[in-house]
C-alpha cells in the first residue's frame, strides 16, 4: 500500500524532517507539522490514514489530541512518541485508541514496522477475514494484529501455534509460555490474547526483571497519594490498567520471592490493595507470563513458590529452540527476505542451497531473533542476486573474538567490554540486535552497558 499518507504531528522539526525523508524513501506519502493547529489543518486537508503523533507538544497535550483526532476520525490509526512515556501512559493512549506507543529515541525501523502494522490492520479491515493456511495457524486477523514471524513446517511449531490458539479460546485460563531467548514467547502471548475474547481490551507487557524492586509493589497494585515519600499522588497498578484485558508478565521467573505471594493472592482472589490503602479492588485480568528459566529447578532452590508456579502455568506452552526444528530454516529464510525486501522496496534476492545446508548446522543461540537479523544484515550488505553462505558469518567465524583469544588478555571484564562494543558497531547501535547477537536480553545488555560506561550513539529523538 504505497500511496498510504502519513502525516508526522511534533514540535521538533529534526524529527519530522527526518522521518519524511527516510518513509518517503520506502514510498509513503507523508505530511509533517510542527504544531496542533498545522497538524488539523493537513487532517482535514489531506486525510492521512496514519497519525505518529508526539505526546508533549505546544498549547496541547498529545493524549487530549489523541482524544480529539479518535473523536473526529474515527478510523485514522495513530502511533503515539514519547521519551516520557510510563506504562500508565501508554495504556491510557491504547485505551483512547492509539494503534502503537514507541519511546524515544527510536530507530526508523521502529516506526517503519508500526506504521506497517497499521497498513496490514487496514488492509484486513478492507478484506474478508478468512483464516489462511500457509504452514503456521494463524488467522487473516492475528496477522494485521501481530507482527507474525511464526513460519515453519516442523510438527514442533504447528503444535505450539494449535496450544495457543485452543488457549485462546479461553478467555480466562493462565498461560505459561517457556522457551529460549529469541524463540518468540512475546508474540505466542499476543496470538492467546488477540485471538480471545478478550481481543478488544488492553494487552498490557511487563519485564518482571527491568522495574527495580523497592518499587514493584506499587508497580503493580498501585498506591494512594502519601503512601510513600514520592508518592505525591495516586496511581493505579498494572492490575487496574490491565482490567478486562491481559497482563503479560516476561520474565516471570525473575520477580523476587517477596512479591510472589502478592501476585499470588492477587490472582487467586482478582482483588488488590494499593499501596498505602485498606481498600479492596476488584480486577479481571487473565495471566500470561514467559521465562527463558527452568522454574521447577528454582522451585527447589526456594526461589520460586511452588503455589504461584500452579497458578501461571494452566496451559504451559514450550517453544523449542530454532537449533531443535531445522526444517523450519527455509521457510523462515524466505518468510524474512520477502519482508525485509517489501521493507526496503528492494528486489528480494535468491537463496543459495548451500546457505540452507550451513545454517541447519548452526547451533542458533539467538534463535529465530538471531536469524532475523543476519537476513537484514545479509540483504543491506550482499549485492548478489542470491544469497550466499559467506553472507552469513557465524559465530566461532567472527573475527572479533579470535581477536580477543589473541590478545593475551584473560580478563572477563575486558573481553566482555569488548564483545559488547564490537555487536554495538556491529548492528550500528541497535541495542536490541545487539543483544540478539551476545546471546543476552536486552535489559541485561542495558545494565552491562551502563556497568562498563559504554558510549551509546542513540538513534533519532535522544
Amino acid at each position: 500500500m504505497n500511496d498510504l499518507k502519513v502525516l508526522i504531528l511534533d514540535d521538533e522539526s529534526r524529527i519530522t524532517e527526518k522521518l519524511k525523508y527516510h518513509l518517503e524513501k520506502r514510498k509513503f506519502k507523508v505530511y509533517t507539522a510542527n504544531t496542533p493547529n498545522e497538524g488539523f489543518d493537513l487532517l482535514e486537508r489531506e486525510r492521512p490514514g496514519v497519525l505518529i503523533l508526539d505526546v508533549m507538544l505546544p498549547g496541547m497535550n498529545g493524549l487530549d489530541i489523541l482524544q480529539k483526532v479518535k473523536k473526529e476520525y474515527p478510523n485514522l490509526e495513530i502511533i503515539m512518541i514519547s521519551g516520557y512515556g510510563d506504562m500508565d501512559m501508554v495504556i491510557q493512549a491504547m485505551r483512547q485508541g492509539a494503534s502503537d506507543f514507541i519511546r524515544k529515541p527510536f530507530q526508523i525501523m521502529d516506526i517503519q514496522l508500526a506504521i506497517e502494522r497499521t497498513e496490514k490492520f487496514l488492509l484486513m479491515q478492507s478484506k474478508l477475514e478468512a483464516a489462511e493456511n500457509r504452514g503456521v495457524l494463524v488467522s487473516k486477523e492475528l496477522e494485521g494484529i501481530i507482527e507474525k514471524d511464526f513460519v515453519g513446517e516442523s510438527e514442533q511449531i504447528k503444535k505450539v501455534l494449535k496450544m495457543a490458539l485452543k488457549a485462546a479460546e479461553d478467555g480466562d485460563v493462565n498461560v505459561l509460555v517457556t522457551g529460549e531467548n529469541g524463540t518468540g514467547k512475546e508474540i505466542i502471548s499476543r496470538i492467546i490474547h488477540f485471538g480471545s475474547p478478550r481481543k478488544k481490551q488492553v494487552f498490557a507487557p511487563v519485564n518482571s526483571s527491568a522495574i527495580p524492586e523497592s518499587l514493584l509493589e506499587s508497580e503493580f497494585f498501585g498506591h494512594v497519594k502519601g503512601a510513600f515519600t514520592d508518592a505525591r499522588d495516586e496511581k493505579k497498578g498494572y492490575f487496574e490498567l490491565a482490567n478486562k484485558g491481559t497482563l503479560f508478565l516476561d520474565e516471570i521467573a525473575d520477580m523476587p520471592y517477596a512479591l510472589q505471594a502478592k501476585l499470588l493472592r492477587a490472582i487467586e482472589e482478582n482483588r488488590i490493595k494499593r499501596v498505602g490503602s485498606n481498600n479492596e479492588i476488584p480486577v479481571d485480568v487473565r495471566i500470561i507470563s514467559a521465562t527463558n528459566k527452568n522454574i521447577e529447578d528454582l522451585i527447589g532452590e526456594q526461589q520460586f513458590r511452588i503455589d504461584l508456579f500452579h497458578r501461571i502455568n494452566t496451559i504451559e506452552i514450550n517453544i523449542p529452540p530454532l537449533r531443535e526444528r531445522p526444517e523450519d530454516i527455509q521457510p523462515l529464510l524466505e518468510h524474512f527476505i520477502k519482508s525485509i525486501a517489501k521493507k526496503k522496496g528492494k528486489r528480494a534476492p535468491g537463496i543459495a542451497k548451500s546457505l540452507v545446508n550451513k545454517l541447519q548446522k548452526y547451533h542458533f543461540p539467538g534463535n529465530v531473533r538471531e536469524l532475523r537479523n543476519m537476513v537484514e544484515r545479509a540483504m543491506i550488505l550482499s549485492d548478489n542476486d542470491s544469497l550466499l553462505p559467506e553472507d552469513f558469518p557465524l559465530r566461532g567465524e567472527d573475527s572479533h573474538s579470535k581477536a580477543f583469544v589473541s590478545n593475551g588478555n584473560l580478563n572477563i571484564d575486558v573481553n566482555e567490554k569488548q564483545l559488547i562494543e564490537a555487536a554495538l558497531k556491529e548492528t550500528e547501535f541497535n541495542q536490541t540486535q545487539a543483544a540478539t547477537l551476545l546471546g543476552v536480553s536486552r535489559d541485561a545488555l542495558k545494565r552491562k552497558i551502563k556497568k562498563f560506561e559504554i558510549e551509546i550513539i542513540k538513534g533519532i529523538g535522544d
